[in-house]
């Protein structure tokens, strides 16, 4: 049987950014009443240490944390299937490194772990 493949939308950035610096609870407090509003189930997510960072799709985006002195360890990322949203997060946040990756892939099972 074919497994259904999901593209997921993302910005990562140091986890210290995203819970000291922006008001990263704001915006997930607001986006939940909207979607409960709308009847919407949730399809964005704020994970730490993301484990989607270990698949060979993001090697471009592990170079790039690199670069800026992060790693996995003390990043955070905020994911979705919804590609506007998480571009709306990169305006709206603006320092931190966008991407996208597609799961379930061998070296991807849980993209939400």
């Amino acid at each position: 049987m074919k497994k259904h493949l999901t593209t997921y939308y993302f910005i990562i950035a140091s986890t210290k950014f995203f819970l000291r610096d922006e008001p990263v609870e704001e915006v997930f407090r607001e986006r939940t009443q909207h979607y409960r509003r709308e009847k919407k189930p949730t399809d964005f997510w704020f994970l730490s240490s993301p484990y989607f960072l270990e698949s060979n799709q993001l090697n471009d985006i592990k170079r790039k944390l690199s670069h800026a002195n992060l790693s996995k360890e003390n990043c955070s990322a905020i994911i979705s299937i919804d590609q506007n949203f998480i571009v709306w997060t990169k305006l709206r946040f603006n320092n931190v490194i966008m991407g996208s990756f597609v799961a379930p892939t061998e070296d991807l099972q849980n993209p939400l772990a």
